[in-house]
């Protein structure tokens, strides 16, 4: 079990400190579309590796291939774009909290794509309340930042992302069981990579010369903030339930605004402090309906 929690802090830290090093790049002169074309290629390279270390052939199930293309749009190329523009009006923090809804809109989201998913009370008052949260990261003007913040874009760019994230897992979740998971990531991430090189090349034309720091940051993102905590989770989900594998969740957005607060100098205001936590709370709220088992009708049979 030692194992187990040391994954899930790696794996949680990884996650965690992916928007700090978003920013820290940024600050380096990385562009927003480049930050995501040389996250996304470090990445599938390192999945490359794993690949032929591991001795697994390119996938050929047509459904891993339909599946890991809409994933790659759904879930890297667009959460990595609106996500990176974001970061320039807004501090890690803030960002790791809008991260922090993708259970709540996944659940939303649910509702209406899939019959047997329907909103409870209990997760309407999750939703609810999770998104009183984000009125008051908008509303307050509170971005995180010294200068320069504007929440109400970046809050904005930030549910363009996670809704996008909930969309294709709804999408991926209604064809669970029809290809294996480690397939449709590595599918997942080469469209990811190939759809976000075609927009860099559309809306910031050629390669430019990075800093070494910046490389420094992006090898650090792709490894340790998108590779390894992919492959962590994987395997604790064959150790452990996916309940407890998903206690992650709880703590990737407190170690975000930790982070940014000690390495960036990131502020944390009070209007990120209430919505955030209000955030959490319908999180929490929403987590605990998912679990609950259902209620059986009682018969005097």
């Amino acid at each position: 079990m030692r194992r187990v929690w040391a994954a899930m802090i790696v794996a949680s830290l990884g996650w965690g400190t992916a928007g700090v090093a978003a920013r820290a790049a940024l600050n380096e002169g990385v562009t927003p579309y480049r930050l995501a074309l040389y996250r996304s290629t470090l990445a599938v390279v390192a999945i490359l590796v794993y690949l032929a270390v591991t001795r697994r052939g390119l996938p050929t199930s047509a459904i891993a291939w339909k599946v890991g293309i809409i994933m790659g749009l759904s879930n890297l190329a667009m959460p990595f774009i609106f996500s990176n523009i974001a970061l320039q009006y807004a501090s890690a923090g803030f960002l790791g909290l809008m991260t922090a809804l993708i259970p709540i809109i996944t659940a939303a989201v649910a509702h209406l794509a899939l019959p047997d998913e329907r909103m409870s009370i209990v997760k309407t008052v999750g939703l609810l309340v999770g998104f009183g949260g984000v009125a008051v990261l908008l509303l307050s003007g509170d971005s995180g930042l010294a200068e320069g913040g504007r929440p109400l874009l970046a809050g904005i760019l930030g549910l363009a992302a996670v809704t996008s994230i909930s969309v294709g897992s709804i999408y991926a979740k209604h064809h669970a069981g029809a290809y294996s998971l480690i397939d449709v990531t590595g599918i997942q991430f080469g469209s990811g990579a190939i759809l976000i090189a075609a927009a860099t090349a559309f809306a910031e034309g050629g390669p430019t010369a990075e800093t070494a720091t910046a490389w420094a940051l992006l090898a650090y993102m792709a490894l340790a903030s998108t590779v390894l905590p992919m492959l962590l989770y994987y395997w604790m989900l064959r150790k452990i339930s996916a309940t407890y594998a998903a206690l992650a969740g709880y703590v990737v957005p407190v170690i975000a605004v930790t982070a940014g607060v000690v390495l960036l100098d990131e502020q944390l205001q009070s209007g990120i402090l209430v919505g955030g936590l209000l955030i959490l709370v319908g999180v929490l709220i929403t987590d605990r309906a998912e679990r609950r088992p259902p209620v059986r009708a009682v018969t005097n049979d």
